[in-house]
């Protein structure tokens, strides 16, 4: 792995880390609420995972409010990755529409929501939570505690080792930018009915953070949308169901 930053609009470095085999597909990865690029692990794929702004080794800066700054920041790594297929968890897929919404597809070859929200505010379909994230918040925004015992829930079955990798990254990112992200009010329906390019949508069928809900509105406004969701699998299909997902990461990735 190589870690490498990219200088995203307004001068804060965002982490890149490089990984996988050089001439295997590219892939950009974008992880979710209060994690780091660290999460990802696919080793057939020549992966880019971005730290977002104020997480693991990326800098805080910047309007987290605000949806093109959040464009700027995937454009910058696009500009360093070259075309790749796009994969958002969780809040990551808020980021690509909040790209898609600047720039459209330009730079993309496909696109993989993985339990994915594509819009985030009070009402709006494509950010519908389940349990886990509604018994979390507010409190775990400055709660640590509070924040371990989601880490814990979000998919339950995953190796106690793996959610202490979790814990860690979200404890360590700020309060202040835990917040943040969850203050905005964006709706996607237009953006989302305007891709071009194929798109795989996964969602585990016991995901109690994002609700699956979410998943069904993003993949029935996308034009030729694949919903793929994964029986017994909770918030993190890739962690969970690596091996599941890793084909259809294949059967997209270009």
């Amino acid at each position: 792995m190589q870690l490498t930053h990219v200088t995203a609009a307004g001068g804060g470095r965002l982490a890149v880390r490089e990984a996988g085999p050089p001439g295997a597909p590219p892939v950009v990865l974008v992880h979710g609420w209060a994690q780091t690029g660290e999460v990802w692990d696919l080793p057939d794929f020549h992966t880019y995972a971005v730290d977002l702004r104020g997480h693991g080794e990326s800098d805080d800066f910047g309007d987290y409010r605000d949806s093109a700054q959040w464009a700027a920041d995937l454009k910058s790594v696009l500009d360093h990755t070259g075309p790749a297929t796009v994969v958002g968890w969780s809040y990551g897929g808020l980021v690509i529409t909040d790209y898609l919404r600047s720039h459209g597809t330009a730079g993309i070859n496909a696109l993989v929501f993985v339990s994915a929200i594509t819009e985030i505010g009070r009402g709006r379909p494509g950010g519908e939570t389940g349990p886990v994230m509604r018994a979390a918040l507010p409190a775990a925004i400055t709660d640590d505690a509070a924040l371990a015992t989601f880490c814990r829930a979000m998919a339950p079955a995953l190796p106690a080792a793996t959610v202490d990798k979790l814990t860690a990254a979200a404890t360590a990112v700020s309060h202040k930018v835990r917040g943040e992200l969850f203050r905005r009010d964006v709706g996607s329906a237009d953006v989302l009915k305007s891709v071009d390019v194929p798109t795989l949508v996964v969602h585990g069928t016991q995901d109690e953070v994002v609700a699956p809900a979410a998943a069904e509105y993003s993949a029935a406004l996308i034009p030729g949308a694949e919903l793929s969701l994964y029986p017994d699998t909770a918030h993190a299909p890739f962690l969970e169901q690596p091996v599941q997902f890793a084909l259809d990461l294949k059967r997209v990735a270009r």
